[in-house]
């Protein structure tokens, strides 16, 4: 028996007005976007009245498929390519000895 993990499938949603706004998200939920910044939401927020009244009016902008953050940042997520101090992983002591 196989089984299948569901993915959590994710719309980017962007602020095209020159403000920051607040938007109305289920729950009780909003989300914060400054002026051309970018975001996320569930595919059932989007269908949600006060979402979809910004989106008729154009304020925001959707696209499918979620972020691709490390296609952006030329595909490294999470990784630090500065100096290691202490890299043999043992952590500095303080307070009294």
């Amino acid at each position: 028996m196989l089984l299948f993990r569901r993915r959590k499938v994710s719309m980017d949603i962007t602020n095209k007005t020159r403000k920051p706004i607040s938007l109305p998200l289920p729950g009780g939920k909003k989300l914060f976007l400054g002026p051309g910044k970018t975001g996320q939401v569930a595919p059932k927020a989007l269908e949600y009245p006060a979402l979809a009244k910004l989106l008729e009016t154009g304020d925001v902008e959707t696209s499918e498929g979620g972020s691709k953050r490390g296609e952006e940042a030329g595909g490294k997520i999470g990784s630090y390519s500065g100096p290691r101090h202490n890299a043999t992983g043992a952590m500095r002591q303080s307070g009294d000895r």
